[in-house]
């Protein structure tokens, strides 16, 4: 899982933090006899059983996979002799380690559906949508870390006969047979080596809880009464409850191994599903090179055949720069928080009540009797004010913290485990709850089996300011309350990866935003360890990260397929960008959590719609020559390319002077241009394919620009005589001062007043180099 703020929570952190990322990353590439992948892209199958067959001579235990429906390859354990000369072999692509990625770690849907400006039917709260309602002929596969069957989120009641394109397996292994498969769960597989350890089930079963949430956010049939312990009660529902689930359980104890993400790749291209949702990621600073990034690899193919890949953006925001998953045939996901809050309040002596946020089922009375200290007040005389002030083990005297409320202050390292960690302090030393400064567990509902509550750095000052001036300060942690409708929101999360994109400046990631923040779900029935009352574990769980925000989209991805079954991966993608929302539930524009006002760079095209993505009149479609073009702009020459691709075109080549102008020529529906100077004008073109089911229409153009770039696009008109007929267009992005500064951005929206068809733009003076 990636690393945020919310770690805590998340019971995965325990099992998938065990190394840090660095560690991770070394270990995978050190020593001799370590696993190597072998990418061969499109080699023949001669030279993929030329190359098999030679390995096996020399070692016949070394293959650990082989890879031959999408695309030809092989994981094997070889020296690092053996792996450079693997990569002089004919049809090889690139040799690389087995990298281990992270995992990127209900109401949500009914918030959606509230966000649009289209009014839709909808089925009365008392009954739920059931299976049956929903278009059921759409597979979704997840890789991610297992499912539990048992939920009541994946009961099939009333669902058709599973597909008969259908070609995966349900795969049996511990406490996991084929009779836990059903006509809603109708695939799992897992994948191991032979030094896996530390699993708790070997087999498609999880043990993390993660795939589980991740599956029935995306998919889950409706279940009423739902919530954890009480809080976020309501329908829990997956985005297409009517779609079937395929999962692929690629985790293991330390990670997520690439070998294993390529596998299961493989499989789900053959297996015949629809859409793959991919809730993790590797770390922002590893930075692969596409041919050595198994997520943008595996990707390439399944969306060569036809399949829309969905990934999460990454949990490493607000850092600049640090999405992941950036390859243009991926769909990318940032996290936005819901109209949603789990409150917890502070009451004073002063009876000054102060909003907390996190998940406690405190049993403190409810009139401010306990004492209330400042944490660096009962710092030990050996130890600093400073570690007292955030409470570190060690830094404070039991005998003043003893029966008291601690106010504890954030600190660098943060994060959900190191909030934990204060708890337990604090705990040990007879202290009966805390108030937690901190900004960034004041966004995201923590869960704490004690009273605790986090407070903005704002309030903190209030309640240091009362302590301060009291001669007898005390204070009470209520329990927590479920608060719905509370603004603004969508507000991008502050865990959230962002742009610009650190490849390359011509293209805008992530793509969209989704619900992240606080996501109920269903999770595993007998979890006994990340609960406040083990012995009561719930079906359902809150949870956060853009792991919740990628299946939100999935969901939608799936429905949109239903409708139009012969739409091309880029036309659902531009569906789904185009018809985004960039206001809150204020009519105002959406912010971050901290109330600035959001950008591309956030959001990409703004917060997913549940429903304008069904109709959005025009599309944007990718063609595999876009594709390859990007190829050429990251430095990749044509016989490169052919070896990776099995759809070059006949007399495809790369562009003598092949740049980052190239790449924003895409026809992709955001638009970024990078080195705009002084009065310099740059070009550029898109082409847009009729969908909206209108006939003969005409769209007219409206452009929203930054002062310091004059942009024109032409012509101003674009007029259809029939469906499915194209029209292109060009846009002239002009600097209007002598410096531009970093970025500008603005937005083209193409209307016929049924339809309204927005791609947002950036314009930067900036130099945009491939990282690769």
């Amino acid at each position: 899982m990636q690393t945020i703020s919310s770690c805590a929570f998340l019971l995965v952190c325990v099992i998938f933090l065990l190394l840090s990322e660095n560690a991770k990353i070394a270990a995978a590439a050190a020593g001799n006899n370590g696993v190597y992948i072998v990418y061969m892209g499109s080699a023949s199958r001669t030279d993929f059983l030329r190359l098999l067959t030679s390995v096996n001579r020399r070692n016949g235990n070394a293959v650990v996979r082989t890879y031959k429906h999408g695309f030809t390859g092989f994981a094997a354990r070889l020296s690092e002799q053996e792996a450079h000369a693997m990569r002089q072999r004919p049809g090889v692509v690139s040799v690389f380690p087995d990298p281990i990625l992270k995992l990127h770690t209900t109401h949500s849907w009914d918030f959606l559906v509230s966000q649009t400006s289209v009014k839709i039917d909808s089925a009365p709260k008392s009954e739920p949508p059931t299976s049956s309602s929903q278009p059921s002929d759409t597979i979704i596969g997840i890789l991610d870390t297992g499912i539990w069957p048992e939920s009541e989120s994946f009961r099939d009641e009333g669902m058709p006969p599973i597909p008969s394109r259908w070609k995966g397996t349900c795969m049996a292994g511990d406490d996991f047979t084929s009779s836990n498969c059903n006509r809603k769960i109708i695939g799992a597989r897992f994948y191991e080596s032979s030094e896996s350890d530390g699993i708790r089930f070997h087999s498609p079963r999880d043990g993390a809880g993660h795939g589980t949430h991740v599956a029935s956010t995306a998919a889950g049939s409706a279940v009423a009464n739902a919530s954890y312990y009480g809080l976020a009660a309501g329908t829990a529902k997956g985005g297409s409850p009517g779609s079937r689930i395929a999962m692929y359980r690629v985790c293991m104890a330390d990670g997520c191994h690439g070998s294993s993400i390529l596998a299961a790749f493989d499989d789900a291209i053959n297996d015949g599903v629809d859409v793959l949702s991919l809730s993790l990621g590797t770390p922002y600073f590893y930075k692969p090179e596409l041919a050595t990034d198994p997520i943008a690899i595996g990707a390439f193919h399944a969306v060569e055949k036809g399949i829309t890949v969905v990934c999460s953006a990454g949990n490493d925001g607000p850092t600049p720069g640090s999405v992941v998953n950036d390859a243009p045939w991926i769909l990318t996901v940032a996290a936005s928080t819901i109209d949603r809050d789990f409150e917890s309040d502070v009451v004073l002596g002063n009876k000054k009540v102060i909003k907390g946020e996190g998940i406690n089922f405190s049993a403190l009375e409810s009139s401010p009797v306990y004492p209330l200290i400042h944490g660096k007040s009962a710092n030990k005389s050996s130890t600093s004010e400073d570690s007292a002030r955030i409470c570190s083990e060690g830094s404070m005297d039991e005998a003043l913290v003893k029966g008291k409320i601690v106010i504890c202050e954030s600190s660098e390292e943060g994060g959900g485990s190191y909030w934990q960690g204060q708890a337990e302090t604090v705990e040990s030393l007879g202290g009966v709850g805390i108030v937690l400064i901190d900004d960034q567990a004041k966004l995201v509902a923590e869960k704490f089996t004690s009273p605790i509550t986090a407070i903005s750095s704002k309030d903190g000052d209030e309640v240091l300011a009362y302590v301060h001036s009291s001669r007898n300060p005390v204070a009470t942690i209520l329990p927590t309350l479920t608060v719905i409708n509370y603004k603004p929101a969508p507000a991008i999360a502050y865990f959230s990866s962002r742009g610009p994109n650190p490849a390359v400046l011509n293209m805008i990631k992530p793509d969209i935003s989704a619900p992240g923040v606080n996501i109920l779900a269903a999770w595993l029935g007998n979890d006994t360890n990340s609960t406040p009352q083990p012995e009561n574990s719930p079906l359902f769980n809150v949870i956060s990260g853009t792991s919740m925000s990628c299946p939100h989209v999935s969901g939608v991805v799936a429905m949109v397929k239903s409708q139009n079954p012969t739409w091309s991966p880029s036309a659902i993608k531009s569906a789904i960008m185009t018809t985004a929302i960039q206001t809150n539930n204020l009519e105002s524009p959406m912010t971050l959590d901290t109330g600035s006002v959001a950008t591309p760079y956030d959001y990409g095209a703004g917060e997913i719609s549940t429903t304008e993505a069904l109709k959005p009149g025009l599309v944007y479609e990718t063609s595999t020559t876009d594709y390859l073009i990007y190829l050429c702009g990251r430095g990749y020459n044509r016989s490169t390319i052919k070896s990776i691709s099995n759809t070059v075109p006949d007399g495809f080549d790369c562009p003598k002077d092949s740049n980052a102008d190239y790449i924003s020529n895409m026809n992709y529906p955001t638009i970024a241009v990078s080195e705009l100077k002084g009065s310099e004008s740059k070009k550029i073109v898109r082409t847009v394919t009729n969908v909206g089911g209108d006939g003969a229409t005409v769209y007219k153009v409206s452009v929203d620009a930054p002062g310091e770039v004059d942009v024109k696009v032409i012509p101003e008109k674009l007029e259809f005589s029939k469906n499915n007929q194209k029209q292109s267009y060009k846009v002239v992005f002009t600097s209007t001062v002598s410096t531009l500064k970093k970025e500008a951005f603005g937005s083209i929206t193409w209307s016929n007043g049924k339809h309204r068809v927005r791609s947002p733009f950036v314009v930067t003076s900036e130099s945009s180099k491939s990282e690769d």
